[in-house]
């Protein structure tokens, strides 16, 4: 996109091909699309008729396409436009612009107003992203770059994304902005990307996520994908984002001390095992991604065992009858709705899940649970259900009652191991005053999913 004219509309006049598999005879199908316009709409190389119903673009094949076959989608011309980021619309602006170019933050299901897809993380699949841009822009995607030319006054790259993604999580950053490259580290390529005029400033202070790296394989194992590294925009978000492979940060997080920004960074690496790599079939199972991240976010900076995170937990479970009350259960949000789906509770709350798991099965089960539950379920999609059934099978144990008591339950469970905590009573008080004292109690999350200030603890 060229530097002077960001708000442009992105086009695709000829976008690789969506090359999904049929579960079922077809005489038609939809693709998820909000975006400006659709030019043409091929099917196996054939023409095909398509039109527009809300956000539904709905396509009728040349011919009817048989169960159970691989077939190509191809949709030409379409575009979108990025708009300006609102810290006040939470997610509003999944395509934005920046001073410096524009980026995306399509979570949780933004990604259908950008370009046509099934718009859904249990439905994920590998990507090919082709960018051009004129010359002096730079274009970056999730992924591994494997070409990049120049041709007649445009840049032309190749991006892969090799191990499957949810579209939520999909990255295209272009604009005034530097790469960093930090070579190739245990087999990951580590790259940065951030305003060009910013870069001496940021380099320095985003090399850190080596050191994270290294802490999380020990934790998890291997790192899931082929590259990773971090995307700082100068605009107001007031989030960060764990998009594949390039997690998005704000540029003002950094002006803050490493012991605020640093936890932040932990966290959004930690997505990359929990919500990248092993997503979510269900929003509602959306603490998986939240209290893991959480959890290792903590762990970074104090050991579970430790007096601080002990004392972190004990909190968390005094207020976990009111976090349950005005939230919902940890594994049940409220609704769909992504101020809603995003709550406290499935972060605090899902960290507080993780402790009493841990509490019950010990520390060495709960670490095998850990590493099961991102090595067997790399590149997939995998629900609550799931992890209770992992977690029984690791044990020896039968943590279903345990677990769905935690996750679902209407009143806390004891914690193992303290049979001293106590829970603050929920009292007949109106729905504002208690989300007042959660405020006061409990500074939001600063993760991508949740709006927040920079007031960690």
């Amino acid at each position: 996109m060229p530097k002077n004219s960001r708000a442009a509309p992105l086009l695709h006049p000829a976008s690789p091909p969506i090359r999904p598999r049929a579960t079922q005879a077809l005489s038609r199908f939809n693709l998820d699309f909000a975006g400006d316009t659709v030019g043409s709409v091929t099917v196996n190389g054939q023409t095909a008729t398509w039109q527009r119903i809300g956000e539904e673009l709905v396509i009728t094949p040349a011919r009817a396409i048989p169960r159970n076959a691989v077939f190509s989608v191809q949709v030409a011309h379409f575009t979108a436009t990025p708009a300006l980021p609102d810290p006040g619309n939470f997610l509003g602006a999944p395509f934005f612009v920046t001073p410096d170019g524009s980026a995306l933050a399509a979570q949780p299901d933004g990604a259908h107003r950008i370009f046509p897809s099934n718009d859904h993380p249990a439905d994920k699949a590998t990507f090919t992203t082709w960018l051009d841009v004129p010359v002096g822009s730079t274009a970056v995607a999730s992924g591994v770059e494997l070409l990049e030319l120049t041709l007649f006054g445009r840049s032309i790259s190749l991006h892969v994304q090799a191990q499957p993604m949810a579209t939520e999580l999909a990255q295209i950053a272009v604009g005034a902005q530097t790469v960093i490259s930090r070579g190739s580290h245990d087999g990951i390529q580590v790259r940065d990307v951030v305003p060009s005029r910013l870069a001496a400033e940021l380099g320095p202070k985003l090399a850190i996520e080596i050191a994270h790296l290294d802490w999380l394989e020990a934790q998890l194992g291997d790192y899931p994908f082929d590259s990773y590294g971090s995307l700082a925009v100068d605009t107001s978000l007031g989030f960060a984002l764990e998009t594949q492979t390039l997690s998005l940060y704000e540029v003002a997080f950094f002006s803050y001390p490493q012991s605020v920004y640093e936890p932040i960074m932990v966290h959004e690496l930690a997505h990359q095992w929990f919500g990248d790599s092993v997503a979510p079939t269900q929003w509602a199972d959306v603490w998986q991604n939240e209290g893991h991240a959480t959890w290792y976010e903590m762990t970074w900076q104090n050991a579970p065992d430790s007096e601080p995170f002990v004392a972190d937990m004990q909190l968390y479970y005094s207020y976990f009858d009111l976090l349950r009350f005005y939230y919902g259960p940890v594994g049940a949000p409220l609704s769909g709705d992504a101020a809603q789906l995003f709550n406290p509770n499935v972060y605090y709350g899902g960290a507080l899940v993780l402790y009493a798991l841990r509490q019950q099965v010990g520390d060495e089960d709960f670490r095998a649970i850990e590493r099961a539950w991102v090595t067997r379920n790399r590149g997939t999609s995998a629900s609550t259900a799931d992890f209770i059934d992992l977690a029984s099978e690791i044990s020896g144990e039968d943590l279903h009652d345990f677990l769905a008591a935690w996750l679902y339950g209407d009143v806390t469970p004891p914690m193992p191991g303290h049979p001293d905590w106590t829970v603050t009573p929920v009292e007949p008080v109106s729905a504002l005053a208690r989300g007042f004292q959660l405020q006061v109690a409990m500074p939001a999350p600063l993760d991508g999913n949740h709006a927040a200030g920079l007031a960690r603890r």
